[in-house]
């Protein structure tokens, strides 16, 4: 039973964090530098499979209450039914128990576990339990990377792909070369998407920024994905969309640009500064800033995050949408002119979505994969997630769970309801069968299990054993019957002790009656059986 419910944990916190996965992988790699589907060895295994959720949920600062708004109400069910079940093995122990102390112990834990969970929904509060009529529009879709489940992320394929899905925005991660020219890069090194090991093999370990566009422009940015297969979607790739990836190269921001205006679709970038000895150091944010206005999309259309010289920026190109990185309360952000946030999915609470939406701040939640979280943000009055998986959240039409209250406290009283009657006819019928045990004698049950047991020489026996002792010496006389037949109708045992008054003659009978014998019965006597002998047979 143990082991079952450890299982049951497992499984759950396995599909929580299956949202996570690409992010792990890529936690992995930023410490290892070497790029593998640490999921994959992990999970192969139980033991280190719960290691390793719990380690996932650590490192990407999971929060549980997350998991208990989305599942709460399921998890009640969930266990209710598990406690429910339990009852028969308790019922079982109470009703075998001799002790009174115990069985009352037994009882009053289980009943106290029984109540409380009875009682749980009172502090369960979910999103999704609310009504419809409420529900606000669903989320608009940011392709994270563009759609990197099914081409090589931060490549024009990439963000074109997430186009033909219909996204309303799409997010990239920038860095800028050592020539002043933003690109999209989401590593530091260039190791895992691009082939610098092949072009410049002196070079790989250097940080991305420290290349110039010129040397960028040589390297190939989608054979690794046709390689690795990090999503284990390119079995679903036709071979002319293969063969597209496998010629993608590294994408400038201003060709994401060029394509976001075409397509008059959002954009939304977050840039690395390059480190103290690049020569950019200094001129990072007049770099990006030039790259956006000469790229010629509408300044409506670009999300800016940066806040180095935020108020600059805002003097040079004052349509840009200011959108922070960093949690501030509503007032914070207006007093400071920011119209939009862009933080990661379990950084807020359903309390601040709703105070976000008050004060008109336009709120993405990052990175939402997975359609029962995005039914949660949902059911939470989010604006807009950002997702690597946009192929599958657009599919979602409606919340995948939405419950009105009347209807939820419906379902809890009878749940608790249907639990209490089964728990109470469980005990009972518990102890009508413990009960029923008890009214048998050893020897019937003895008697009776023998009865049952199959031979293949002897079918039934019958035995009668008669002892009987006379005063100054000591004789045993014993006849045992056996019958070779085929079958029993009913047993009987009965056992009778006569001790005279002075003590003298003992007289022990045990006697089986009532046997349908359809074939004549066989005897044989042993006489004079030492009392040692005699105290073995019949105890066998």
């Amino acid at each position: 039973l143990l082991t079952f419910c450890l299982l049951l944990v497992w499984f759950y916190f396995w599909w929580e964090a299956h949202n996570d996965y690409s992010e792990f992988n890529w936690f992995l790699y930023n410490r290892s530098g070497e790029w593998s589907d640490g999921t994959v060895p992990i999970l192969a295994t139980t033991a280190a499979g719960f290691t390793y959720i719990a380690f996932l949920i650590v490192s990407s600062r999971l929060v549980l209450a997350l998991c208990h708004v989305a599942t709460g109400p399921f998890l009640h069910i969930g266990a209710l039914a598990a406690v429910t079940a339990l009852s028969w093995i308790v019922a079982g122990q109470v009703t075998r128990a001799e002790k009174m102390m115990f069985q009352v112990v037994v009882v009053l834990l289980y009943v106290s576990v029984l109540l409380a969970l009875y009682m749980v929904p009172l502090h369960i509060t979910s999103p999704c339990i609310m009504d419809p009529a409420t529900l606000k529009p669903r989320p608009a879709v940011i392709g994270h990377q563009g759609a990197p489940m099914l081409a090589p992320e931060n490549t024009i394929w990439s963000f074109q792909r997430a186009l033909q899905m219909n996204v309303t925005g799409l997010e990239a991660d920038v860095a800028i070369s050592t020539d002043g020219v933003p690109f999209l890069m989401r590593d530091f090194t260039l190791r895992r998407t691009t082939d610098v090991e092949k072009v410049f093999p002196d070079r790989q370990m250097d940080e991305a920024s420290l290349f110039n566009w010129t040397d960028l422009q040589q390297l190939n940015a989608g054979r690794w994905f046709l390689k690795d297969d990090p999503f284990w979607t390119v079995h679903t790739l036709l071979q002319r969309e293969r063969e597209r990836i496998a010629n993608q190269t590294v994408c400038s921001l201003e060709q994401l640009l060029k394509l976001a205006s075409y397509h008059n679709s959002t954009v939304v970038f977050r840039l690395r500064r390059p480190p103290p000895k690049h020569p950019c150091y200094d001129s990072w944010i007049n770099d990006t800033l030039q790259a956006v206005q000469q790229s010629g999309v509408p300044q409506s259309l670009v999300m800016w995050t940066p806040d180095d010289n935020r108020a600059q920026v805002r003097q040079l190109a004052p349509d840009l949408i200011q959108t922070s990185v960093v949690k501030r309360s509503p007032q914070v952000l207006e007093q400071s002119g920011i119209s939009s946030l862009l933080l990661r999915y379990n950084q807020v609470s359903r309390e601040e979505i709703r105070n976000f939406s008050e004060a008109h701040i336009n709120l993405t939640l990052y990175t939402v994969n997975e359609p029962w979280l995005y039914s949660v943000l949902w059911c939470s009055g989010v604006s807009s997630v950002s997702s690597e998986a946009s192929h599958v959240l657009l599919k979602v039409p409606y919340p995948i769970w939405l419950m009105r209250p009347n209807e939820y406290c419906l379902a809890w009283v009878s749940a608790d309801l249907i639990s209490f009657a089964v728990v109470i006819g469980i005990f009972i019928f518990q102890k009508y069968r413990m009960s029923g045990m008890r009214s048998y004698n050893p020897e019937q049950i003895m008697l009776n299990a023998a009865v049952r047991r199959s031979s293949g020489d002897i079918n039934v026996m019958k035995e009668k054993l008669i002892f009987s002792a006379e005063r100054g010496s000591r004789y045993v006389t014993e006849t045992l019957s056996c019958c070779l037949t085929a079958s029993w109708r009913t047993t009987k045992a009965a056992v009778t002790q006569n001790v005279k008054p002075d003590g003298s003659p003992l007289m022990l009978q045990v006697a089986v009656e009532e046997c349908c014998f359809s074939t004549p019965s066989a005897f044989f006597d042993v006489r004079s059986i030492s009392t040692t002998e005699q105290k073995d047979r019949c105890a066998s």
